[in-house]
């Protein structure tokens, strides 16, 4: 119970430093979100690289690896650049819900690709979590917040593929900060020329925002990582929609945004299919 109370603390660590990852993401104001996920990757790139250094591990793949580790690369950036174009246009807990149905898409991959077995149950919460999601997105023309609600569900989507990969990787032997470093590595590259094409510059205050976003999305994969050492996902990984109430109270207390009924229903539904899932979960492992 110790080691899991310790995996709870770092886990609600990690959703506080993601929900500010987002708000300083806003606060960062009117630049391109491509130049944004430049800079937040940057940093995650120079601190994975660090990591390597001092575990004394060499940045390299093993082959049967690399088509996968792509796939990891390819799929974190186009979700990380769905959520941050969502980010600058919707409530941020909107943004962040929509983020956070990856876990059901992750759960739909690895059945297909990972040939995972998947439950009636699972397959039932998937369907509920998405109707939940329709509250959100509200998929009218009368709503003027469509596009991005539809990019920022891409992103869960993006996100949730990006997981897959991830565990897929993990069962095969790669370590965490060569995925880290890669998947950042590959999206500053990425991003480079069009930020080249399309560079905005910066005041001071964006600027020290996006070195803020960096570091708070470092933070929050540094307590994750530790999160999940204290203790098994399945036990925990429930408490990480703690971000949604942090990005709700931040989107207030910043913006002065207050998330309308049909959203505050999408999330009641969202997370009450995530803790149903955490419970499913839990007893099936002790079966």
């Amino acid at each position: 119970m110790k080691e899991k109370n310790k995996a709870i603390f770092f886990i609600l660590c990690s959703s506080f430093c993601f929900a500010m990852m987002n708000t300083f993401v806003r606060l960062a104001g009117d630049l391109p979100f491509v130049q944004k996920s430049f800079f937040r990757n940057f940093i995650a790139a120079v601190i994975a690289f660090a990591v390597l250094k001092k575990q004394g591990l060499k940045f390299t793949c093993k082959p049967e690896n690399r088509l996968i580790l792509f796939l990891r690369a390819f799929c974190g950036t186009a979700g990380l650049l769905c959520n941050f174009y969502a980010i600058d246009r919707l409530v941020l807990a909107d943004a962040t819900m929509l983020n956070k149905m990856s876990p059901f898409f992750a759960v739909i991959f690895s059945a297909l690709f990972l040939k995972d077995k998947t439950s009636p149950f699972q397959i039932g919460a998937v369907i509920a979590a998405f109707a939940g999601s329709m509250f959100i997105v509200r998929p009218t023309f009368s709503n003027m917040d469509l596009i991005p609600s539809l990019i920022g569900f891409l992103g869960g989507i993006g996100a949730g593929a990006a997981y897959t990969c991830v565990s897929h990787l993990g069962r095969r032997g790669e370590k965490g900060p060569v995925i880290v470093l890669a998947f950042s590595l590959f999206s500053c590259i990425v991003t480079l020329p069009m930020i080249i094409l399309n560079f905005q510059p910066m005041t001071l205050f964006q600027t020290a925002m996006l070195l803020c976003t960096g570091s708070a999305a470092a933070g929050g994969q540094f307590a994750i990582t530790a999160a999940y050492s204290h203790a098994p996902a399945k036990e925990v990984s429930v408490y990480d929609y703690s971000q949604v109430v942090f990005s709700a109270l931040l989107g207030f207390f910043f913006f002065s945004q207050i998330p309308d009924a049909l959203s505050i229903i999408g999330y009641v539904i969202i997370i009450s299919v995530a803790i149903a899932m955490f419970v499913y979960n839990n007893r099936k492992a002790s079966d």
